[in-house]
């Protein structure tokens, strides 16, 4: 196809496709799919090569969001059965977070419900991203708190935070629909914050809320304007509960073409498998493993993943490595260009961040198909449909892990 062509041209140029071009990808058809995917790993390998990086979600608050986020199982009105409790202690986290180390994970994201923190919560949160650093040497930590005040991207910065997620989950036009709480400018406002305060910026998107291909396109090309570091894309996971629950819209071919789009629009980005991976691509998983080169590793916020040790073997089956701690994630230009920044963030006085009034929950959105450091709850078990009825019967909510008296499914 000339149009799969162009777009791998683009992609080893870092040149923006059009919109049309990207639009394009989205309607191809299932004679189709295996020569979009070649393709769009053809860009995925120039950049990334066969490494995978893996990361891990610890919850430090569950539940009891006051944001009405629709995709959100911890949204306010909420009645689907999730864990609720308050902060975990630095230790507690630490002790999570080491069982995700241990099974590879080099990043680890630190989440916490809610519209954003008070400075009593950026002390909680400083104290544990210093007792997992301690205990972990050279691990990345990601923060996932929601809308930042005055000064609190610095002193998570200070903390020994690497990187900060806050998503912008849908289009601008079709935001409404799915929060009244906050508005889509809070979020963008807050990923610009958090780069001004020298965090890494990681922001992505929820697919399958019954959004246009166009809105996916202009959430994407966004995306690409702000230019995070890392793109989480989540498949929403309809909760029981939710205002969206019944919305079960997605294939994995459809997956498949959603990620192969984003990998072409941002080609030089890491592109992170989140949420609902488990659901919605199913046995075609390791598929998405040619356009993505970043995932999450067993369990999300309210529901089960799939099994650590799988998720190895699965990237071992498919002729991928899992990237080491020693090695840089970003493409050479991506991770100068970020150090660069970090470094004029940390020499200019003052805050960085003005205080917000649109909030957000916390890791930009919450339970709506993601993992940490994307959305929460997306991921689950087996399958999300059967001739065309929902399954919520097969969406496990999570039970172990931190917060509980069960292991983690590392």
């Amino acid at each position: 196809m000339d149009l799969l062509k162009t777009l791998v041209e683009k992609g080893l140029r870092r040149e923006l496709p059009t919109r049309d071009e990207a639009l394009a990808v989205l309607a191809t058809t299932d004679d189709e799919l295996l020569d979009v995917v070649a393709a769009a790993g053809k860009v995925r390998r120039q950049w990334f090569g066969r490494r995978v990086k893996l990361n891990y979600l610890v919850n430090l608050k569950s539940g009891l969001c006051p944001e009405d986020c629709s995709y959100c199982s911890q949204r306010l009105g909420s009645t689907a059965e999730i864990l609720k409790y308050t902060w975990l202690k630095p230790e507690q986290a630490s002790e999570a977070a080491a069982a995700g180390v241990a099974g590879g994970a080099k990043r680890v994201c630190l989440v916490a419900s809610g519209r954003g923190p008070s400075d009593r919560d950026i002390d909680r949160v400083s104290r544990t991203i210093e007792a997992i650093k301690n205990e972990n040497e050279g691990v990345e930590v990601c923060a996932c708190l929601g809308l930042l005040s005055d000064g609190q991207g610095e002193r998570l910065k200070e903390a020994g935070a690497d990187a900060y997620n806050h998503n912008l989950n849908t289009s601008e036009a079709t935001y409404g629909d799915i929060t009244t709480t906050h508005t889509y400018a809070d979020r963008v406002d807050t990923v610009r914050h958090a780069r001004s305060a020298g965090l890494s910026p990681c922001s992505g998107l929820i697919a399958g809320m019954g959004e246009r291909d166009e809105d996916l396109v202009d959430v994407v090309f966004s995306l690409r304007a702000l230019d995070p570091d890392s793109v989480p894309v989540n498949f929403l996971i309809p909760f029981e509960g939710t205002p969206l629950a019944k919305e079960w819209n997605l294939t994995p071919q459809r997956c498949l073409r959603i990620l192969a789009m984003v990998r072409f629009v941002c080609p030089d980005v890491e592109v992170r498998l989140a949420g609902g991976r488990e659901v919605h691509l199913r046995s075609m998983q390791p598929l998405a493993l040619h356009l993505v080169n970043s995932i999450f590793l067993g369990d999300y916020l309210t529901s089960e993943g799939q099994e650590g040790r799988k998720d190895l073997e699965m990237i071992a089956d498919a002729g991928f490595v899992v990237e080491g701690a020693d090695e840089t994630t970003l493409p050479e230009h991506r991770a100068a260009a970020t150090d660069e920044a970090a470094a004029a963030a940390s020499s200019v006085p003052g805050p960085a961040c003005g205080s917000h009034d649109g909030g957000g929950s916390a890791c930009g959105s919450h339970d709506g198909g993601g993992s940490a450091c994307g959305s929460h709850d997306g991921g689950g078990s087996a399958c999300g449909t059967q001739d065309g009825e929902a399954r919520p019967d097969l969406v496990a909510v999570r039970r172990r892990g931190a917060g509980t008296d069960l292991a983690p499914n590392a």
